[in-house]
């Protein structure tokens, strides 16, 4: 069987589109966890709905740093439902939230959008207030990390090993190089689990690319035919373990507001594709967390096919022209 991880980083936007803040913490959520729009809702309850309906489970990495700025029942809101419904909750975690801080104690009053941005003992201080809050407000003490913007380094992974997290997913093959987010000692060819650093390097998928390059398996990154394909090619590879990763807000539209059809559509039908494709099974850390590989195995990604490309880049602008362009408002 090949363990497939449907990954969810659930959080409340620290600048919503169009907005100078994070806005109320109600307005914030509609429009970054509920992600209510007309028609209905399409955020983690729709996303859990259509999870539950294929009989699926997924992993909700869940960014407790907003309790900084609105205490510890903002994630509770966000926790509780998943929990109740025997989803998984595991950490998440964006530093951007440590500007708006009243009190910041974590970082004495630095700042940064990654926290690969800060050192060793101030990362262990931000990923131990993260992980208590999560705790605090309902969730089961996590397993697995990624952090916001896959901004890690291998600080990140030492101060999970100090914490005893076991798992990080921050390292995503097809984003590596200088100008990545993600600084952890590992390149594009580190496609499978490994140890690393003290902890189980759990990399996110990919399939091959233009030249050589890779394509990050994200549900907006990748058309249906590709995602399905992909996991099709790691059930047939023999592949153990495969990372998608999507968001709480990503059925909606760019300026969410309107719900983007095309990819709640994607997610529905993906969804029912995995639950109908022999060999393959909806995984969790909780339950059954990623096996370590051969040490020096490279796990075998899709390989590019051209019509499968221009198939998704003609999705794509139409998905940009429909629901990427601001609405005006009404007169």
């Amino acid at each position: 069987m090949t363990a497939v991880y449907l990954t969810i980083d659930t959080e409340y936007a620290f600048h919503l589109p169009g907005a100078g803040g994070p806005g109320t913490r109600e307005a914030n959520f509609a429009r970054s966890i509920a992600c209510e729009a007309p028609g209905g809702a399409v955020g983690i309850f729709h996303q859990m709905d259509v999870l539950d309906r294929h009989g699926l489970k997924g992993v909700f990495f869940v960014d407790p740093m907003p309790a900084l700025v609105w205490g510890v029942q903002a994630i509770a809101d966000m926790v509780g439902p998943i929990v109740a419904r025997g989803h998984d909750v595991q950490l998440h975690c964006h530093t951007e939230w440590l500007a708006l801080a009243p009190d910041d104690k974590l970082a004495a009053g630095r700042t940064g959008r990654n926290i690969r941005a800060f050192p060793l003992a101030v990362q262990q201080r931000i990923l131990a207030f993260a992980r208590d809050t999560l705790i605090a407000a309902g969730a089961p003490p996590p397993v697995a990390f990624r952090a916001g913007n896959y901004g890690a380094n291998d600080d990140t992974l030492r101060a999970l090993a100090h914490l005893g997290i076991a798992y990080d997913t921050s390292h995503c093959p097809a984003f590596t190089g200088a100008d990545a987010d993600c600084a952890i000692s590992l390149g594009p060819q580190d496609r499978q689990p490994r140890s690393h650093l003290g902890v189980v390097k759990v990399p996110t998928g990919s399939i091959a690319g233009f030249a050589g390059r890779q394509r990050h398996a994200q549900l907006t990154a990748l058309s249906l035919r590709e995602l399905v394909a992909a996991l099709r090619h790691a059930r047939d590879e023999g592949v153990a373990s495969l990372t998608l990763v999507s968001h709480s807000f990503e059925l909606l539209s760019r300026d969410r507001r309107r719900s983007n059809r095309l990819v709640a559509r994607r997610f529905e039908r993906f969804c029912a594709a995995l639950a109908a494709m022999p060999g393959v099974q909806s995984a969790t850390y909780a339950t059954n967390p990623p096996r370590v590989g051969a040490p020096a195995a490279t796990q075998v990604i899709l390989p590019h096919h051209p019509l499968r490309t221009g198939a998704r880049i003609v999705e794509q602008a139409l998905g940009n022209a429909l629901y990427s362009r601001r609405l005006r408002p009404a007169a």
